[in-house]
Parts: C-alpha cells; sequence; structure tokens
C-alpha cells in the first residue's frame, strides 16, 4: 500500500470513476486502472463495483475510504513536521487568489502581514477558481484563495462563509420592508456580473429551480463594476458578502431577505497541496489570513460624532 495508490483510491471515489480521477490527478488513465489494480491485490479484495450508473465503492473501499483520509492527513502532518525544521528566512511567497479576494480582502491582509515580516516579498497571481486550483496542483504558488473549492490532492481550509446577498440601494423600492418574495424580486431589475461563472451560475440556479427568470437589465464584467451601479441605483445584484461588507456596514447598500428561497452559501477557503507541506512564511500568511477573517466578522462600533 502506497500513498499514491492511496490518493489515486480517493480521486477515483470522489469523481466517480477513472478517467475524471486521471484528469483531476494529470496523469493516463491506464496509470490511474495499474494503481488501483495494485492496491486492489495487496489488500486481497476489490474496492469498486461497475454498475448501470457506473463506478461505486464496495464494501471493502467504503472501509478503506475513510482510514486513507487519515493516513494522507497523517503523511502531511509529517512532511510538516520535516519542513519546519528548515530555517525561516525573507524570499519570495508566489500565492494565488480569484480576483475578489485580490480585491477585497488582501490589500488590508497584506499590508499587516508585510510590516511583520518585511523581509518577504510576497507575489500574488489571480484567476477565476479554475486556474487558482491549476497554479496550486502544478506547483506555481504556494496556496490559493478561492470560494468553496475542493479536489483529492489539495487540502481545503475554511476561513469564513463567503454567501451571495440581495443588496439593493436604500432608496430602492424593494428595500421598504427588507423581507422579499423570490417571484417579487423577479419583477425588479436585476444586474449581474461575470456570466457563466459560479456566482452567475448559483444567482441564475436559484430562479430555475423556482421555474422563475430573472429580469437581467445590464450585464457587467466584474463585481466591483456591478456595485457601482447598484450604488447608482440601476437595480439589485447578488453580491459576495465580502464586497458589500462596508457597504451594508455604513448603510448605503441594504440586504433584502428572500422569504421562500434557500440562501446561496459559499465558503471563503484556502487551498493547500497535500505534497508540499507550507513553508513558515506560508504558514504565517495563513494565519494573518485568519485572523483578519475573524475580525471581520466581528461587530465595529460606530463612530463617534
Amino acid at each position: 500500500m502506497e500513498i499514491l495508490q492511496l490518493e489515486t483510491f480517493l480521486a477515483v471515489a470522489s469523481y466517480g470513476g477513472f478517467h475524471r480521477a486521471a484528469a483531476a490527478l494529470h496523469v493516463s488513465q491506464p496509470a490511474v486502472s495499474a494503481r488501483i489494480g495494485a492496491l486492489e491485490q495487496s489488500l486481497g479484495t476489490r474496492l469498486f463495483d461497475r454498475g448501470p450508473s457506473g463506478f461505486s465503492l464496495s464494501p471493502a473501499g467504503k472501509a478503506l475510504r475513510p482510514h486513507a483520509e487519515k493516513l494522507l492527513q497523517q503523511v502531511a502532518v509529517a512532511r510538516q513536521a520535516v519542513h519546519e525544521l528548515r530555517p525561516a528566512f525573507g524570499g519570495a511567497l508566489p500565492i494565488a487568489a480569484s480576483l475578489s479576494i485580490c480585491t477585497y480582502l488582501l490589500p488590508e491582509v497584506l499590508k499587516s502581514y508585510q510590516s511583520k515580516n518585511p523581509e518577504v516579498v510576497v507575489s500574488v497571481r489571480s484567476g477565476n477558481s479554475a486556474q487558482v486550483l491549476k497554479m496550486v496542483l502544478e506547483g506555481e504558488v504556494e496556496f490559493g484563495l478561492a470560494r468553496s473549492l475542493h479536489h483529492p490532492e489539495v487540502e481545503t481550509i475554511s476561513l469564513r462563509d463567503d454567501p451571495l446577498m440581495l443588496v439593493g440601494h436604500p432608496r430602492h423600492p424593494a428595500t421598504g420592508n427588507r423581507k422579499v418574495s423570490l417571484e417579487q424580486v423577479e419583477g425588479f431589475p436585476i444586474i449581474s456580473y461575470d456570466r457563466g461563472s459560479s456566482d452567475w451560475t448559483l444567482m441564475n440556479g436559484l430562479f430555475r429551480r423556482a421555474g422563475l427568470l430573472p429580469n437581467i437589465v445590464l450585464e457587467v464584467e466584474t463585481i466591483e463594476a456591478c456595485k457601482r451601479m447598484v450604488l447608482r441605483e440601476l437595480g439589485l445584484a447578488f453580491l459576495p458578502q465580502i464586497a458589500v461588507h462596508d457597504e451594508v456596514r455604513r448603510k448605503k447598500l441594504l440586504t433584502l431577505e428572500i422569504t421562500d428561497a434557500e440562501s446561496l452559501g459559499r465558503s471563503l477557503d484556502v487551498i493547500v497541496p497535500r505534497r508540499h507541506p507550507l513553508s513558515p512564511n506560508g504558514r504565517s500568511l495563513l494565519e494573518e489570513l485568519r485572523e483578519a477573517t475573524r475580525r471581520d466578522l466581528e461587530p465595529k462600533p460606530h463612530a463617534k460624532r
């Protein structure tokens, strides 16, 4: 039983087939088949059953899965312990983040981090969630920041919830009692952004499941542009909490509760490659991120006049 075999086993279990697991692991399908075959031979039992709907875990596979996950976690801890013996010096710290996280979270975090670690040069690369994951898997960055992202080759560390929130200008007619039905929302102009993104898909799915269509009157490319349009009273928008936190706190924007639909929950996550433990500099930046997200969730007193 080898680490690669266990990682491949978890990938097949997660993706439900050899082909998709091979694509996720960036190896050939025969390599996946060979690893699973060797693991089954070493255990003397079949780990997967093939049925009409594809691959599923056999009873032995179901028994192995939690132990495989724990073993890989212990491997990561062992690598971390060895890595900690290396002295920490300055140098470059490459990370990747989605554009909205670069815009709304990182500036204050990096200001604080660099005041404490002036010898470290942080290099930030931005992209969508798939691009951030690719940079992490290919070792181009030490860790990534994205939303609700999971993959068998990375450890996902959730920093905080970052739901999509329906917001409007205080003078918008929908903000009168702050509670609306989804059918009422359908009747108001909606501003959307980044067509095809996970946020766009979540928002459209909310209406589609109710048999409704959002009244999209304006599409823009970025979250910030969308927020500016709402501030100019051009319509309502579903925006990430992290992007409107300050405006809501200062009552420049108001949130609306949709009474007959589920909330659009997501999490703001750090993704770390299992095979490469974080450096001391990376761990200190991760702790800075944790502290910053904790502070963001704390109520802030109003300024005295």
